[in-house]
């Protein structure tokens, strides 16, 4: 039987599964300059207030995020929004990285936003061929931008409009 996946915006009472998420072993030198594990509960709420994130729930486990958050302050580039992305390893290849892209692409058309962004690190092919799958293209590649366990590494920019 397959489960059912819900979509929808992030509460107070998620962070602590957020976090659980971050800690799962989802971030790798291979996708991520820098480690994000190890923040609390309260740190990651106090960095991520209630409706930053779309959250994937299945069977009232929170098993995936994309937040959404403006690029830049500037007003001019409030039409943009940066997303990031995570599905808990056990819940990997349930369709749930498409459920949530596709219901951030909603969320932001729904809140006037025309263009989707993202950054990923080149040494996560498995990520680019699923961002191209939702659509995503590259915009732009900062050669060399981070040195990660002493290689040089490739941030690749990409975006959907909407």
């Amino acid at each position: 039987m397959k489960s059912t996946i819900q979509v929808r915006l992030s509460q107070a009472s998620d962070a602590a599964q957020l976090v659980a998420i971050d800690n799962s072993g989802v971030w790798t030198p291979a996708n991520a300059p820098l480690p994000l594990a190890g923040k609390t509960a309260a740190e990651f709420a106090a960095q991520n207030p209630p409706g930053s994130h779309l959250v994937a729930v299945i069977e009232e486990v929170v098993c995936g995020y994309v937040g959404f958050r403006a690029p830049t302050p500037l007003p001019s580039n409030a039409h943009v929004a940066q997303l990031d992305i995570a599905v808990h390893p056990d819940y990997h290849r349930m369709g749930i990285g498409q459920a949530l892209i596709e219901a951030a692409k909603t969320h932001c058309a729904a809140q006037g936003m025309r263009k989707l962004s993202l950054r990923v690190m080149a040494t996560n092919p498995k990520a680019i061929a699923f961002y191209k799958s939702c659509g995503f293209i590259e915009q732009g590649r900062l050669i060399d931008e981070f040195c990660v366990d002493g290689q040089y590494v490739d941030d690749i920019m990409m975006y959907v409009m909407l």
